[in-house]
């Protein structure tokens, strides 16, 4: 294990472990809470519950939000995903046969905006994404992915425990 990973992981158990619990952010920022909810339902809007998923699943991996990527996993299986394709998400590139063009190009734009201070999104992804979009689809792909990176960030922020979905 790298000291860069070493420190990774120390501070995600310091955060796990703290007594002091951090702020319930939608107690304390109720307006901002229910925007964001709203706005993470108005992205769904006439997407198909499985890619919905996959988006959370994949910007989850990469936003190391285990809170999240808990919670989507346990909804994509109740949406009826098969255990081999959430085994794959991670690693969809090297396992694209699990996966439709359209799922591909919405993974990588997903992976292009998550990380978009790596570079930017690229011409060739997002030309893909559209050639498989329709305009309308395309921005709620776009939305949706906004959506995800917010809520990771919540909850890391706040120091959600992953299994805890607090939905229920």
């Amino acid at each position: 294990m790298t000291t860069k990973n070493m420190t990774t992981t120390n501070a995600a158990t310091t955060n796990a472990t703290t007594d002091k619990a951090r702020l319930d952010f939608g107690k304390t920022a109720p307006k901002a809470f229910r925007a964001l909810i709203g706005f993470d339902a108005a992205a769904r809007e006439g997407l198909d519950a499985a890619l919905v998923e996959l988006i959370q699943i994949r910007a989850s991996h990469l936003n190391h939000c285990a809170y999240c990527l808990h919670m989507h996993t346990n909804d994509a299986r109740k949406a009826g995903e098969s255990e081999d394709r959430l085994h794959m998400v991670a690693v969809w590139r090297e396992a694209r046969h699990f996966f439709t063009e359209k799922e591909q190009a919405a993974l990588a734009l997903t992976e292009a905006v998550t990380l978009v201070a790596d570079g930017g999104v690229p011409d060739d992804v997002y030309t893909e994404a559209a050639a498989r979009f329709d305009e309308r689809e395309l921005a709620q792909v776009l939305a949706l992915i906004c959506t995800i990176n917010t809520w990771n960030r919540v909850a890391l922020a706040t120091g959600k425990v992953a299994g805890t979905d607090e939905r229920r």
